[in-house]
């Protein structure tokens, strides 16, 4: 993985946690997320006529990345309603790594070496330890831990699809901008089926950091597509999700929940894997 890439993972790492901890900050969770995936869609929308329309090869790839993702904002969506952003946001990023290791290694044929594969679970390793034993004197939360699994489950699942559908496309912009113009739907017009004459009164309020939080989304995402194009699955999708560090840092500075000794351990675990994943170069 050379130097440029690497920083552009991590920069997508920061905005990433950046989106989801204002995602998080909404109250009303539809609100929030009505508001990232609709802004998410007019920004792909916006950026159709400028770039190259993918590869015919593309579309299933894109097509079913936008199902998935639909169903990733939904878990997040209850993740966030049930547990703290300390430990449901590291829960869905820390499950996903590995998982992308696995149908990388069956579907894209990139089987990781031995420091890459140690990299990656000790990353995996740390990052679940800052959300199960991070939280002293409180009993874990199944519900919210269940579904920040299943949200993971759907990260690992659309960083595949999406890694091997970016690469057939011929454009990683022209992939970015149609699968957010696709994904972006859904969400809205739920809202909008809910909420019916009173939609814009009710996200008005929350308009301007949803709409933040959907620019940074993009930013992340694109940046991550770009990087898929130039180096293996499971590396990035490890590396990427040092976005834990910023998240803790959040949820301790803004959201007040507890930081202590045993996510310290286990950030510290997340830097000595990333440390092992950059070794193959």
């Amino acid at each position: 993985m050379t130097p440029l890439v690497t920083a552009a993972v991590l920069v997508a790492a920061v905005t990433h946690a950046s989106w989801n901890a204002i995602a998080h900050r909404i109250t009303d969770k539809l609100v929030g997320f009505t508001l990232i995936a609709g802004g998410g869609m007019l920004i792909g929308l916006a950026l159709v006529p400028f770039t190259a329309f993918p590869a015919a090869r593309a579309w299933p790839y894109l097509l079913s990345s936008a199902l998935v993702h639909i169903a990733y904002y939904v878990l997040l969506m209850r993740s966030f309603r049930l547990g703290d952003f300390g430990q449901a946001y590291p829960i869905a990023r820390g499950s996903a790594p590995l998982v992308v290791t696995v149908l990388a290694a069956v579907f894209a044929h990139e089987v990781p070496d031995g420091w890459a594969a140690a990299g990656v679970a000790l990353s995996c390793a740390g990052l679940t330890g800052v959300a199960l034993w991070g939280l002293r004197g409180r009993r874990p939360n199944w519900a919210a831990i269940g579904a920040a699994l299943a949200t993971g489950l759907t990260i690992a699942t659309y960083t595949v699809v999406d890694g091997l559908g970016v690469r057939a496309s011929g454009s990683s912009l022209g992939y970015i901008a149609w699968l957010m113009a696709v994904q972006g739907v859904v969400i809205p017009a739920y809202a909008v089926h809910r909420w019916r004459g009173e939609t814009l009164a009710v996200l008005r309020p929350y308009a301007a950091l949803g709409l933040l939080g959907s620019a940074l989304s993009v930013l992340a995402y694109a940046l991550v597509l770009w990087a898929q194009t130039r180096a293996e699955l499971a590396p990035i999708a490890a590396l990427r999700e040092s976005s834990i560090i910023v998240g803790a840092a959040i949820s301790a500075l803004f959201f007040k929940e507890r930081f202590g000794a045993p996510r310290l351990v286990a950030a510290g675990l997340l830097v000595v894997g990333i440390g092992l994943m950059l070794h193959t170069g």
